[in-house]
Order: C-alpha cells, then sequence, then structure tokens
C-alpha cells in the first residue's frame, strides 16, 4: 500500500465524521428549548389574547412597586435582654444578658429622615440601622414612641430622601386591593398583594388602642412598621400584627388614627390623650330595649367618676354615648379612639341617649396621664336565706346604697346572665334599691313584665345586666 492509500484511509473516518457533526448543526437540528417570539425567539406565546384588565392590574401593581420602594427601608435593631440566673448573679453580683437582633421594616415620611415604623420594632433597642433602598445604611434614634397603638417615630441624618404619601383609610372598602411591602424574614423590600379582608377590627387584645385593618396580603415576621397600599401607590396602614394560627391574616394600623399620633411623636415625642371619666360597657341587644334604643350601639355609662369631666358635663350613670363631634359611637372601643383623640382641653360636643330622648352636652377632656382613678367600692358578707325569683339571695351592703348577692343558684336566671357572689346590686330598671325591702318589692313589680334591668358594682366597676324570666 503506497502513503497516498494510506492517507486517504485515514482522512476517510474523519471526513464522514465532520459530515455527520455538520449535519448537526443544519436546518433540521431539534432545539433544546423553545423561546417565545415575543424575545426574538420563533416559537409563539401559549396565550397570544391576555385580557387587557389583567395587564392593566400588573401594570398598576409594578408601578406601585417602582413609585413607593424607594420611601420604603429595612430597620435593624440591638438590645441587651436579662437572663434570668439566680444562681449566677448570687456568685458573680450582676445579672447576666445576652444580646438579641431582630428585623422590621418601616417608610420614610420627610425628605429629612423621619421614619415610622412599629414600637415593638424597636422597643428597649441599644442600637438601630436603617438601610435604605439604594443600600446606603445609617445609624437611627428614637424620637418618639407609642406602645398603646404600638406606632414610633424614628430619625436618620439624611436630605432629600424619597418619601411616602399617606392615604385616607376612612374611604377602605371590603375587596379593595391591598399591597404589602416591608422586609420579611430579611428579605429586602419584598412586595405581596391581596385585598382588604375587613376593617374596624378591634377587641383583638393585640394593643390598648385597636381599629384595625385586616388583610390577606402576606405579611410575616420583619414585615412590621412597613406600609400597606392601595393601588395609587399611597399609605393606608402601617403593617403590625400576625395571627400565627391562621394563614393570610394580617393586620394594619389604619393610616388616619396614626396621623394625629405621628404629629404629636414628631412634636413633642410623645402623646396627650383625651379622658372622659366614666366606665363604659357594651350595648347589647336586650339593654336597648330596656333603654328605648332602635339600635344596639353606642356606649353605656355605667359609672361617673365624682369630680371628672362627665360628671362636670352632666353624664350621668345610665346614660348611653352614642355620639362624640358628630361622628356616631359604634361600640366603647370606638368611643375609647374618640376620646383618645378629641384633643385635651378642648370643648368637644358629646351625644347621650337619656329617657327616650337624645341630649347635646358640652364636654372638656383632660389629659388622661393625669385622670384621677375610680375608688374602689365594695362589701359582701354570707348568710343562707332563701332565693327569689331571680335565683338570688341577698342582703343589706355594709357601707349602703345597695344590697350585696350573697348566694347564686346555679343554672338560675341570675347566673346564666353573669351575676356572681359579691356583687352589689345598685339600682333595678333605674330605681335605686339601698335596702332589701326595696330591693324585694322591685323584683316583684318587674316579675309582672317578665324582664328587668339591674345596675351591679362589682369591686371598681359597675356593670349594666338585662334579665329575663319568668
Amino acid at each position: 500500500m503506497n502513503i497516498l492509500t494510506r492517507i486517504s484511509s485515514l482522512l476517510l473516518p474523519v471526513l464522514l465524521c465532520s459530515a455527520l457533526l455538520g449535519g448537526c448543526n443544519g436546518k433540521h437540528e431539534s432545539p433544546l428549548f423553545l423561546e417565545s417570539n415575543r424575545k426574538a425567539g420563533e416559537a409563539e406565546a401559549p396565550v397570544k389574547d391576555v385580557p387587557t384588565d389583567i395587564l392593566s392590574t400588573q401594570k398598576a401593581f409594578s408601578t406601585v412597586a417602582k413609585k413607593v420602594t424607594p420611601s420604603v427601608v429595612n430597620i435593624s435593631t440591638v438590645s441587651r435582654r436579662k437572663i434570668i440566673q439566680p444562681f449566677f448573679e448570687d456568685f458573680f453580683g450582676a445579672p447576666q444578658t445576652r444580646q438579641d437582633k431582630s428585623l422590621g421594616s418601616g417608610f420614610l415620611i420627610s425628605p429629612d429622615g423621619y421614619i415610622v415604623t412599629n414600637d415593638h420594632v424597636v422597643r428597649d433597642a441599644e442600637s438601630i440601622q436603617v438601610k435604605l433602598s439604594n443600600d446606603k445604611t445609617y445609624d437611627a434614634k428614637v424620637v418618639g414612641a407609642d406602645r398603646k397603638t404600638d406606632i414610633a417615630i424614628i430619625k436618620i441624618d439624611a436630605a432629600n430622601l424619597p418619601t411616602a404619601v399617606l392615604g385616607d383609610s376612612d374611604k377602605l372598602e371590603v375587596g379593595q386591593w391591598a399591597i404589602a411591602i416591608g422586609n420579611p424574614f430579611g428579605l429586602d423590600r419584598t412586595m405581596t398583594v391581596g385585598v382588604i379582608s375587613a376593617t374596624g377590627r378591634s377587641n383583638m387584645g393585640i394593643e390598648t388602642y385597636e381599629d384595625f385593618i385586616q388583610t390577606d396580603a402576606s405579611i410575616n415576621p420583619g414585615n412590621s412598621g412597613g406600609p400597606l397600599l392601595n393601588v395609587y401607590g399611597e399609605v393606608i396602614g402601617i403593617n403590625t400584627a400576625i395571627v400565627s394560627a391562621g394563614q393570610g391574616i394580617g393586620f394594619a394600623i389604619p393610616v388616619n388614627m396614626a396621623k394625629p399620633i405621628i404629629a404629636q411623636l414628631i412634636q413633642k415625642g410623645r402623646v396627650s390623650r383625651g379622658y372622659m371619666g366614666v366606665t363604659i360597657q357594651p350595648v347589647t341587644e336586650e339593654l336597648a330595649q330596656s333603654f328605648g334604643l332602635k339600635q344596639a350601639k353606642g356606649a353605656l355609662v355605667n359609672d361617673v367618676i365624682k369630680g371628672g369631666p362627665a360628671d362636670k358635663a352632666g353624664i350621668r350613670q345610665g346614660d348611653v354615648i352614642i355620639g362624640l363631634n358628630g361622628s356616631e359611637v359604634k361600640n366603647p372601643s370606638h368611643l375609647q379612639l374618640l376620646v383618645a383623640d378629641a384633643g385635651v382641653g378642648k370643648l368637644s360636643k358629646v351625644s347621650i341617649f337619656r329617657d327616650g330622648k337624645t341630649l347635646e352636652l358640652g364636654i372638656t377632656l383632660v389629659n388622661a396621664d393625669t385622670a384621677p382613678k375610680l375608688q374602689a367600692r365594695h362589701g359582701s358578707q354570707q348568710q343562707e336565706r332563701g332565693l327569689d325569683l331571680l335565683g338570688l339571695v341577698v342582703e343589706n351592703a355594709e357601707q349602703g346604697g345597695g344590697v350585696v348577692v350573697v348566694d347564686v343558684e346555679r343554672g338560675g336566671v341570675a347566673e346564666e346572665t353573669g351575676i356572681k357572689r359579691g356583687d352589689v346590686i345598685v339600682s333595678i330598671n333605674r330605681k335605686k334599691v339601698p335596702t332589701t325591702a326595696e330591693y324585694t318589692r322591685a323584683i316583684q313589680q318587674a316579675g309582672q313584665v317578665g324582664r328587668l334591668m339591674m345596675l351591679v358594682r362589682r369591686g371598681d366597676a359597675s356593670i349594666y345586666f338585662a334579665l329575663r324570666f319568668k
């Protein structure tokens, strides 16, 4: 075999391999993936005609994120907490502490660095650091904080900062879009979307003053203090709490409730609230019927503190407060919010329902921090006697002013209504019963109708009860 033949035999496999490889790169090559022609690829999108309203909604969310995110900040704090170890302190003479780090959120409300957040985010912090959307970090100081609403103001030394715009939470309706931006689990400026699930949530046991917005926009640890927004990018609430046992249940402080608190914290570092000088309870359906009210709304005055603003204004025990400064009172929690925001030293107009009539009174509220406390009034002595129509045994109170309950029949009308041993019955159907004789007479008269209204004094509190019996 000559040398040319040998070279040919060696080149032939190489040429064949080249041809095969070249064929792999030809027109009939199978692609590794399909790329949309919306990205200069060859394949068409699976859905060609997306409804315009969906595209508009999507664009609206993106626009909110772009416009508002720069005003949202991440807050990290360092605090030192005491570790309770008695033996350590006995030997070394000083308490042992540990350093705690936590994360939260907030939003800028002024170009010079005022930031709104939650009180619990910065409470007891030794140091506070704020990181902006441009990743710049600043040390912050607490300007003022209010534990009763869980609102705090902190400040950084900076200028020309992007600021959030506060909206109107009074106009919120269930079902409207809700957008949360914050720092959940340390994930910077996370945005979640949901709806307004409810408004006016109170009696949650979270804060002293509650009027929460409920939303299903995902709120997680680290979101606290961040803004809840509407589709206009306006702040409608301050994200503050979640229900750990359930998903999709988060709470935000309404921005209209926060505005006067924010102003006071910036101006003087603390919050002054109005004080009326009454103890109140809800108006039940039974009590509404007894008082002649058309609806079970308002706050029933079960005691008036002597010398307080309400006493001076002429408010009496048994009045139902139905309005304050033109706002209808929904329940006791709502009245607390209205009184707190009404202003100290200012004349307010209070609407009450008394003896089937609506009255307007003027009241000047005082500072709640300097308000007098209700004096305790009590008295009890047990003695075995027969039960009356309500299932009660009563006797004259030691200090007068009513009859004291010394025994309650199990399963009786009084027990089912909530009357307890030791309660002092002050009046029945708004007539005082200073002795057992007058109490018995009042019970007999009420027995002809089958229902009565009873005012009971329990420790420091006075409570109205509506009872039905045969």
